[in-house]
């Protein structure tokens, strides 16, 4: 016996190592999830100039995870599967969500990604997504590049093509008033395209010249001076100023300092608890449109601002209500898929077209179909900003 181990010892030991080897890749395959854990990606703005964005997307995520491993995983074809959450920072740029995208579809081999939020990051994300052919759902990009003739790039919210009409028919229905401005910034996707849909809805209605300013800026700008005094010049009756929250307060504040009174009506980028918090008394009374009012929500919109608000200490925002809807439908695509084979673009792709199947999905932001772009069919609400600073729903205005 000591004669064969001594000629065959070291043939026995590299057999030893090998099947020691197949037995670790075995355990790593079934711990770390090629195949047996469902990867989730999370591109989000945890950093950056909308870190608020960030935070809501984050948190809405971990709810939704809780609620996935308090049922033993997501379960398809007869079994679950445990889900992990990979959670990567875009800086609220688009360079690096990009990089995220990539990241995680080539090195994590996640099954779906979710995000970005916001259109400058998503547009270039959707980009690489669809030629890697995985799918993604932006739970707030409005813009419509982050869809167009990208089948597997999906969105949880309505479009600026509709918003935009939504909002200069409110303010000429509503409010009575013929002469407007804008103030946009030029630099990115999402505002200067609302901005471009909101100006041809509303020459639309009143004719050629009725938007009577139509200033921009650049990203990070923080003195609106020029522009705005502008625009108090320009006898228009209306501000329209579709930009996030970390410039609203400074763009209200500085509009009323320069004396301008009339109102400012604003997009679904308003739709964060800090437009309020930086802005407010001078935003009491305006309004915007959004996804949905957390004032007076009933039912299973209800049920998810209690849960975040208890476990958060704040109200969600509309980002934090579109991401839990995108997450339900990523969860009821993955069960609708069928099987898990293991063999991660044959996986991605059948989730993919179970996700352009959903129909009537119930979310708590409103029931969604989606068209042949990956788009829902949904309603916009308009919001007035109360005066102790609350989100009250005023009406919704559904698509024809």
């Amino acid at each position: 016996m000591k004669k064969f181990f001594k000629q065959h010892g070291i043939f026995i030991w590299a057999l030893i190592a090998t099947f020691s080897l197949t037995m670790i890749q075995a355990e790593s395959s079934w711990a770390f999830g090629r195949r047996k854990i469902i990867r989730i990606g999370i591109n989000a703005p945890i950093t950056g100039d909308i870190p608020k964005v960030g935070e809501g997307t984050k948190y809405a995520a971990l709810m939704w995870l809780a609620d996935i491993e308090k049922n033993g995983g997501i379960e398809v074809g007869g079994k679950k599967y445990p889900v992990e959450l990979v959670i990567e920072d875009n800086e609220s740029k688009a360079e690096s969500a990009v990089k995220a995208n990539t990241k995680m579809i080539t090195e994590d081999e996640v099954l779906f990604i979710v995000g970005p939020q916001s259109s400058k990051q998503a547009v270039p994300a959707g980009d690489v997504a669809n030629n890697y052919q995985t799918p993604m759902i932006s739970p707030w990009s409005t813009n419509p590049d982050t869809t167009g003739n990208r089948p597997y790039v999906f969105r949880g919210c309505f479009l600026d093509p509709f918003q935009g009409p939504v909002l200069a028919n409110f303010i000429t229905d509503e409010l009575k008033l013929s002469r407007a401005a804008v103030l946009y910034d030029v630099a990115s996707d999402y505002p200067k395209g609302l901005a471009e849909f909101f100006k041809l809805a509303w020459e639309k209605s009143h004719g050629p010249g009725s938007v009577v300013a139509f200033e921009s800026f650049t990203t990070r700008d923080a003195d609106f001076s020029s522009q705005l005094s502008k625009i108090v010049k320009s006898k228009a009756q209306v501000l329209f100023v579709p930009q996030y929250y970390n410039e609203v307060a400074l763009i209200v504040q500085q509009a009323h300092e320069l004396g301008w009174q009339g109102p400012i009506v604003g997009s679904d980028s308003w739709g964060s608890a800090e437009t309020v918090n930086l802005c407010g008394k001078d935003c009491f009374g305006q309004f915007f449109s959004t996804h949905y009012a957390a004032a007076g929500a009933r039912g299973a919109t209800k049920a998810f601002i209690d849960r975040y608000k208890n476990e958060y200490g704040y109200v969600p925002d509309d980002v934090a209500a579109l991401t839990w809807d995108s997450l339900g439908l990523v969860r009821q695509a993955i069960e609708n898929s069928g099987k898990i084979t293991g063999k991660i673009k044959k996986d991605r792709k059948s989730v993919r077209d179970a996700m352009a199947k959903i129909k009537n999905f119930k979310g708590i932001t409103g029931n969604m179909t989606f068209t042949e772009e990956g788009d829902p069919i949904k309603c916009a609400v308009i919001v007035k900003i109360s005066d102790t600073g609350e989100y009250e729903f005023y009406k919704s205005v559904c698509p024809e």
